[in-house]
């Protein structure tokens, strides 16, 4: 193979460039688009949690004062 001048060795580089920052570009596009959809289910997860937290507590609440804690038993065999 012939021997490219200087000028065609860095047509062809900056060809490549070109390329690979075009790639680039669609890679960062696809993963902000990952990032908004992670954050959005994070989101709703978070939600979905204080509300599960606001039942339990709700739960709790209506549970009947006990005076003194449960003792644990230990059957003897």
């Amino acid at each position: 193979m012939a021997q490219l001048s200087p000028i065609d060795q860095i047509a062809e580089r900056v060809d490549r460039l070109l390329l690979r920052h075009a790639e680039l570009q669609r890679t960062n596009t696809l993963l902000a688009h990952q990032v908004a959809s992670l954050t959005q289910e994070r989101d709703s997860l978070k939600s979905r949690l204080q509300a599960a937290r606001a039942r339990v507590n709700a739960l709790l609440d209506r549970l009947p004062e006990a005076a003194e804690p449960p003792v644990e038993r230990k059957d003897a065999e």
